[in-house]
């Protein structure tokens, strides 16, 4: 099954996934093994520059495929998640392919993922946070007209004492990390496979805070 989602070939990540279903596997056990394995492989391919871009949604689609079937499945068995991300592209931009691949790597690891979609402003990220209680919010923007704006979102969850509360990711072709440090953010994530090794050493970091503070 590694190697389908290496290939990308989702008709035979359904199959993988009945068929291990069928021997008395647990869904769980599917998603982290099979699946968010898999995946890893396919992030860390694409981290070195082997993987490009179409491959990785061509597996990112597999997984999605395998994820159809496991979804409902997890859901009944309560399966723990690593944590939950709100994540969308910034007011007045359009682009979404990044956010895209981020979303799928995300729920590839094993992440919940909640996508706000293209052109949000301020205020639907607030409501998102509030509905979905994530540990993690994320920001993209691909045009340098609408990098500022995660500023904006940024301040705001400042003002109403709530920026300590979320750690705030962004990506973008123009952002850098010295961007990213300006205007306040956790991380500065350069592609979707960085998205996830940061998301998760991140959470890891600050689980590890509150239970020494506990």
């Amino acid at each position: 099954m590694w190697d389908d989602l290496y290939d990308g070939l989702a008709d035979a990540i359904e199959e993988g996934v009945n068929i291990l279903l069928s021997r008395g596997w647990t869904p769980y056990d599917i998603l982290t093994k099979a699946l968010v394995e898999g995946m890893r492989i396919v992030g860390v391919d694409f981290r070195d520059g082997i993987l490009f871009v179409p491959e990785v949604l061509m597996s990112a689609n597999s997984m999605k495929a395998g994820m159809s079937i496991l979804r409902p499945l997890l859901a009944e068995t309560g399966a723990p998640k690593i944590g939950k991300m709100v994540i969308g592209t910034v007011k007045g931009d359009i682009h979404d392919i990044g956010k895209n691949l981020v979303c799928m790597m995300m729920e590839g690891a094993g992440f919940e993922v909640v996508d706000l979609g293209i052109n949000n402003p301020v205020e639907k990220y607030l409501d998102a946070i509030a509905e979905h209680q994530p540990e993690i919010l994320g920001m993209s923007a691909l045009l340098t007209t609408t990098m500022p704006y995660m500023k904006v979102v940024i301040d705001t969850l400042k003002e109403k004492g709530m920026r300590n509360d979320y750690i705030v990711l962004v990506g973008g072709a123009p952002l850098n990390e010295a961007f990213a440090d300006a205007i306040g953010a956790d991380a500065y994530c350069r592609d979707a496979a960085v998205a996830v090794e940061t998301a998760k050493s991140l959470l890891a970091r600050r689980q590890g805070s509150l239970q020494s503070q506990g």
